[in-house]
């Protein structure tokens, strides 16, 4: 559980935090150090840009938001809290308090790829993967989260079900950015990228993100 004010330096100092590895993968991703210095866990979560890291992390690893106000204290799932570009489901008179990320098993691995046109900028696009191996090395549980490639972060949720069961040596990494960008049915263009060229930029980082998380969860 980290309290939403938890600054982005402290994460990134913090020994507990490598329970949640891609938190702290994320982390030293997010623009520089004095944005870290000032920057807070639940700042970037609530202001919830399709492009930032912590993000797209949380919904990854299926965090629970906890939310106060007056009237009551509740919790919201991350697959719920994500409601459009720059929004969430809080109500005006709540507030973000603390996030709850779940810890996986001994033999996960994660990783964290984006592109940037330089250190510190948010993403044109990238990926966040999980991956969690059985005892007979077969994908017990496997994540797979998109920034920079929506409105919101995005999970590709029908790659992760094609890939569940699979022996992990067996999987194609370049198969699994297809799969990935093929969930995605609208990516947004702009002045810094075309919808075409985030596209495959977005399938690339899935497939590095992939082959890392392997060898940290096979090492593991």
């Amino acid at each position: 559980w980290v309290g939403a004010c938890t600054r982005q330096a402290d994460v990134e100092r913090n020994d507990e935090i490598a329970a949640v590895p891609l938190l702290a993968k994320a982390t030293p991703l997010i623009g520089h150090f004095q944005i870290r210095n000032r920057g807070t866990v639940g700042g970037s979560i609530a202001h919830a840009d399709p492009a930032a890291e912590y993000p797209a992390v949380a919904l990854t690893l299926d965090a629970t938001m906890e939310v106060l106000s007056s009237r009551r204290r509740r919790t919201i799932r991350a697959s719920d809290f994500f409601d459009g570009l720059w929004t969430t489901r809080l109500e005006p008179d709540e507030l973000l308090v603390g996030v709850a990320f779940p810890v996986w098993g001994d033999r996960s691995g994660f990783a964290v790829e984006e592109l940037t046109r330089r250190h510190g900028d948010f993403a044109i696009a990238g990926a966040t993967v999980g991956v969690e191996l059985g005892g007979d090395d077969r994908i017990a549980r496997c994540a797979i989260g998109l920034l920079g490639l929506g409105s919101t972060p995005l999970r590709a949720r029908r790659a992760e079900a094609e890939l569940d069961g699979h022996r992990i040596e067996d999987v194609d990494p370049d198969e699994v950015g297809r799969l990935a960008l093929d969930d995605v049915d609208a990516v947004p263009g702009d002045l810094h990228a075309s919808a075409a060229y985030r596209r495959r930029v977005g399938a690339v980082m899935v497939a590095r993100a992939w082959r890392t998380a392997r060898e940290d969860a096979c090492h593991e």
